[in-house]
């Protein structure tokens, strides 16, 4: 028999890929969403008719309640965070309340309806923050250097908890940088390749970027929830590292996304010190040594490749545009 799965955030980046994914694995696929009077579901739209969506709301527990109730899930994905970094800073208390709170009220309605549920909780490697080791695996402690990365180490913390107290499956993904051409524009990757595509095609003239020099471990979302599902399918509920185990600084990015497009990075990027943290993450290195052995999980697609597809995605998307909109004009 098929399983039931529910993903929360199902409608971002990484609920996009992995509802694909599941649903290629032959799951009956439910997506829960904040009622909104936008339609954000552009990431889903080509698989939208697959899907049934649920509206529901982190900060709202009676809503949890009905929806697992009412889908009976086999797997939960708890995706949904308030998941942009500088934004947990100047909404430090809507940030816990989502990525932080908000994993208990899952966590607690799936105690309530069924403990049998498989629950997945999406950490972060910003949880590590000023690393105490490099790289970071599993047993490295945690010290978070923004509001978002603290109210992730609370969602984490609070997922072991529920698994030692209730001995729920329960399990945690603590997932470094992953990227796509799905990526929001607001994220220092997208913003890269979005601005590269942008001055190729003329429209702009230059990028605007904060801190070069911090170093990230940057891999491709679509590997990334593979990861996710397998840690699911396991004997017993157990936590992991997720990462490709390379590091690359932000420079290094945007040289690639420039590289790509035949430019010299150095004649349109511009430092702006207002997009500099208040407190910055200098260094995320994945020890991912548990996954590969205990999931036999290794990222397929490299950095470089990653870079290429999301700057080809870009200038695909804007080049539509821009086509469109000289049609637009010679039409009026």
């Amino acid at each position: 028999m098929s399983k039931t799965a529910l993903i929360t955030g199902v409608t971002g980046q990484d609920g996009s890929y992995l509802a694909e994914f599941l649903l290629e694995k032959g799951y009956e696929v439910h997506g829960m969403v904040r009622r909104s009077s936008v339609n954000n579901c552009e990431r889903i739209e080509h698989v939208r008719d697959q899907l049934e969506i649920h509206d529901a709301d982190l900060l709202d527990q009676l809503s949890l309640l009905r929806v697992v109730e009412s889908v009976a899930p086999d797997e939960v994905y708890n995706l949904a965070a308030q998941s942009f970094v500088p934004t947990s800073w100047t909404e430090p208390l809507l940030t816990a309340e989502f990525t932080g709170l908000g994993v208990t009220r899952m966590l607690e309605a799936i105690r309530t309806v069924n403990p049998k549920i498989r629950f997945y909780q999406a950490s972060s490697s910003e949880m590590f923050g000023r690393v105490q080791e490099t790289p970071q695996s599993e047993s490295t402690p945690f010290w978070p250097r923004s509001p978002y990365a603290a109210a992730k180490a609370y969602g984490h913390w609070i997922t072991v908890n529920y698994r030692e107290s209730y001995d729920l499956y329960a399990c945690s993904g603590i997932l470094f940088n992953h990227e796509s051409p799905r990526r929001g524009l607001e994220f220092v990757t997208r913003k890269i390749t979005h601005g590269v595509a942008r001055i190729k095609l003329g429209l702009a003239d230059e990028l605007r970027l904060g801190n070069l020099k911090s170093k990230r471990d940057w891999g491709f979302a679509g590997d990334y929830v593979r990861a996710m599902w397998l840690m699911l399918q396991q004997e017993k509920a157990e936590d992991f590292v997720v990462g490709t185990g390379q590091t690359h600084t932000v420079e290094e990015f945007v040289s690639a996304a420039f590289s790509g497009v035949g430019l010299a990075w150095q004649e349109y990027v511009k430092i702006d010190p207002k997009f500099y943290r208040p407190a910055e993450v200098d260094l995320l290195l994945a020890d991912p040594a548990k996954a590969a052995a205990t999931l036999g999980w290794t990222p397929r697609v490299q950095f470089d490749e990653l870079v290429q597809m999301m700057v080809d995605a870009d200038l695909s998307a804007l080049s539509r545009q821009k086509h469109s909109g000289k049609s637009s004009a010679r039409a009026a």
